[in-house]
């Protein structure tokens, strides 16, 4: 099993990086600020404008090393890939699945159920944990739809028929996301999902989540071998990482949601920590980029048992742990892609 490394983030958008032999250099305006060794990195996540030398770069590319390029908003800008990794023969059946509407289908299906069935399961602990502070008969209700949305999402009869089913299953869900939060409820509250850009705060964090999840999902997808640009729900789109997108749908509410409800919750994040745009936007400023990305990475290192393999792992593996699965699948190592199902 790959060992979860760590993940470099790159707050502050005057920093420029550069190669040192097996050390990453950070510099401002010249001045060295700090090294950082190679060798136990798994992942650069820049927000800055000031750039990287074309010698890391290479670095990280040949050594497997993703290298991430985010706006200052947290919108994903670009991936540094090296060599393509994998046995060609593992994405010519990818294609081939994807070429193929009832192949891809199969797929699609036990994604978007296991989503539904981790968002179901997100309500459920809410109802088990905080029955006093929750409108109890609600939250079943909304459950019991999801319970149901699963049983249609898995005899959907086309990938147009599945959206439909996940569409009305994710406006169910977040019906009662405000509900969810329970502390700072004057500062941060949930009306409706909200993408490009946020409009409040609650939306600014989870689309900050959400695509961290995804350059996560597409360097392990990348990792195992799999094109993450070549999707089985997501269509093809220049530039849009449709399997990667497929793969996230599985962490959304059980992984990202949660995550953005406990920094709110437990009162890690404060209205401070944003800022108000002209157009409307609400987005994370330095400060709560700074506060978001070291509870985010504190997140990873935490353990659960897998359902399906049985085994002790971090959080922050199971990105990785679940592209895997997906290349056994297609190469016809598994029956059927066992999504990630938490409880």
């Amino acid at each position: 099993m790959k060992k979860l490394h760590n993940t470099l983030y790159i707050n502050q958008p005057d920093r420029y990086l550069s190669l040192d032999g097996e050390n990453i250099v950070i510099s401002c305006e010249g001045q060295e600020l700090g090294r950082v060794p190679l060798h136990n990195l798994e992942m650069i996540v820049t927000f800055g404008h000031a750039g990287t030398s074309p010698a890391l770069m290479g670095k990280c590319a040949h050594d497997g090393i993703s290298l991430v390029f985010m706006s200052r908003s947290g919108h994903f800008l670009a991936r540094v890939e090296g060599e393509t990794r994998g046995n060609v023969l593992l994405r010519r059946e990818q294609y081939r699945i994807a070429d193929t509407p009832a192949r891809s289908l199969a797929i699609a299906r036990n994604c978007i159920a296991a989503k539904l069935f981790n968002s179901r399961w997100v309500l459920e602990r809410m109802t088990r944990d905080h029955a006093l502070r929750i409108d109890t008969e609600l939250f079943r209700q909304k459950s019991q739809y999801l319970q149901t949305a699963i049983q249609n999402a898995e005899a959907a009869p086309d990938a147009d028929a599945l959206r439909g089913v996940e569409g009305e299953a994710a406006s169910v869900y977040f019906s009662v996301f405000d509900d969810m939060i329970l502390q700072q409820k004057e500062d941060f509250r949930f009306t409706v999902r909200s993408r490009r850009p946020p409009l409040d705060r609650v939306n600014a964090l989870l689309s900050f989540a959400y695509s961290l999840m995804t350059s996560q999902c597409a360097a392990s997808l990348e990792a195992v071998g799999l094109d993450p640009y070549v999707g089985f729900l997501h269509t093809d789109r220049p530039g849009r990482r449709s399997l990667a997108l497929d793969l996230v749908e599985e962490f959304r509410s059980v992984y990202c949601d949660r995550f953005v409800l406990t920094l709110i919750n437990k009162r890690y994040i404060q209205p401070e920590h944003f800022d108000l745009r002209e157009d409307g936007a609400v987005l994370l400023n330095e400060q709560g980029r700074r506060v978001f990305l070291e509870h985010w990475q504190k997140r990873k290192y935490e353990e659960l048992r897998h359902p399906y393999l049985n085994e002790k792992l971090e959080w922050g593996m199971l990105p990785y742990v679940q592209a895997l699965l997906l290349a056994r699948y297609i190469r016809g190592d598994l029956d059927a892609y066992p999504p990630f199902l938490w409880k």
